[in-house]
């Protein structure tokens, strides 16, 4: 029965962790006033009939901290793109020069950069309740494991270990959101 325990705290912390990484995606997607490539990571294109993601049609790059140059590998795919990032709705909007595509970021307003906040915090929150939600499945899973004559002892003390495994993902996020409010704040 102590293997299963094991397995079981296991399985709960990889479940923490994953939950940890999608915060993780999340917070890479808020624009902190610095071009990042990582703002079209969601971007797909039509290419010869196939929803393609945007970096594996064209060069992605950052040629300083308020451009993000994109340069398509075939020229004809260059309004297909266009209209790709103008359907993203990522808040930019594309200049071409028949080459390349230009995303110019716009300095954040202290009332945009405030809102940015608001909204990993709420990241945060989503992620603290998934953590909280692997929790009570592996309370639920162990008071099942105390049905079929599992020690209380050892059920007490692994629900210690659970909470314990809780409350230091909560830290982790609340790290993580610290970081990024700080860098959004950052002018």
């Amino acid at each position: 029965m102590e293997f299963n325990i094991k397995s079981h705290l296991a399985a709960a912390q990889d479940s923490m962790e994953k939950v940890l990484l999608h915060l993780e995606v999340e917070l890479s997607k808020v624009r902190a006033g610095k071009a990042s490539i990582g703002l079209l990571d969601g971007i797909h294109v039509d290419y010869y009939g196939v929803h393609t993601p945007l970096s594996q049609v064209a060069n992605l790059s950052t040629p300083d901290a308020k451009t993000i140059m994109i340069k398509p590998w075939e020229k004809s795919i260059l309004p297909i793109i266009d209209k790709a990032i103008h359907a993203a709705n990522i808040g930019l909007t594309p200049q071409s020069d028949g080459e390349v595509i230009r995303l110019n970021l716009p300095a954040l307003t202290e009332e945009r950069r405030k809102q940015l906040v608001k909204t990993v915090h709420q990241f945060a929150e989503h992620s603290k309740v998934g953590i909280r939600n692997v929790r009570r499945d592996a309370n639920e899973l162990l008071k099942q494991m105390k049905k079929a004559k599992l020690e209380e002892d050892a059920e007490k003390d692994a629900e210690d270990q659970v909470q314990k495994l809780t409350n230091s993902y909560i830290e982790k996020v609340d790290k993580h959101i610290q970081a990024k409010e700080k860098e959004i704040m950052t002018v």
